[in-house]
């Protein structure tokens, strides 16, 4: 795995929500296009929303749903100092899902004296974990980072859940998004309600004042949640979960986090 992925990881692992710095995200050029339009999509973590200055978020996980459900390339993808790039030809009338979804392990150590730690694939584990590692503790991650783009009229095809992790099931369309109306969304863990899960929405140029002005919602019995948006802009959301459902067997525990980058438009 890669320094800046197995970064992204780590902080997503360790960084409870929108109050901490790191922030991992991909934000299109624009959500709404009329047909067979183009847009350029960055992928950054950083310390202010939307604004690049820690580190590029790796375009290895990348996953782009077509709006008849077929997946798509990515064209001229590029990794520099501070973000990724790449564009996207919506050929397809309807909406796209742009996700970027790393399911690994985490683990910690001791090895001669020493703390130690290892990020990677569960099929890596056994191999690269070191013969002498003592008290070592394992847990696993998915982390999964989306926006959606919609070229003529919206669809649902792309929405559709996996079933791993957690994952958002919009009521309201996401790319119907209005300043000053009531948006609802669900929350699914492992494609089943996710009940009592704490979501923040924070809107973008984060650089330019001195409060985050986050939102903190949580999820009803059947995994919804209701915002109604203050202004336009972009707005990033996060939600994350911590539980014992691990599928490797030498893990002690999953942490599950969801992010979101969502236009909101002007009525």
């Amino acid at each position: 795995m890669k320094r800046t992925l197995a970064l992204a990881v780590a902080l997503a692992a360790a960084l409870p929500m929108a109050a901490q710095a790191h922030k991992l995200w991909i934000k299109p050029s624009a959500t709404v296009l009329a047909n067979d339009q183009w847009i350029t999509v960055d992928a950054a973590v950083s310390n202010d929303l939307f604004y690049f200055n820690h580190v590029p978020l790796r375009l290895d996980g990348l996953a782009i749903t077509a709006p008849d459900g077929s997946r798509v390339e990515a064209e001229n993808p590029f990794t520099g100092k501070y973000r990724s790039v790449f564009d996207l030809h919506l050929q397809q009338s309807g909406t796209y899902r742009l996700a970027i979804v790393n399911d690994g392990m985490f683990a910690s150590y001791q090895q001669g004296g020493e703390r130690r730690r290892w990020r990677g694939s569960a099929d890596r584990l056994e191999a690269e974990l070191p013969a002498d590692a003592t008290d070592v503790q394992i847990s696993e991650t998915v982390v999964r980072i989306e926006s959606f783009v919609t070229a003529g009229s919206p669809s649902t095809g792309a929405l559709a859940p996996g079933g791993n992790g957690l994952e958002l099931v919009p009521v309201t369309h996401p790319n119907d998004l209005f300043a000053g109306e009531e948006a609802t969304f669900a929350l699914l863990l492992d494609g089943a309600p996710a009940a009592g899960v704490e979501v923040e929405v924070v809107p973008g140029g984060t650089r330019y004042r001195d409060a985050q002005n986050e939102t903190t919602l949580t999820t009803d019995a059947e995994g919804r949640f209701a915002i109604t948006w203050d202004a336009p802009g972009m707005y990033w959301l996060e939600a994350a979960v911590e539980d014992e459902r691990t599928r490797h067997p030498r893990a002690g525990k999953r942490r599950a986090t969801y992010t979101a980058t969502l236009e909101v438009l002007p009525q």
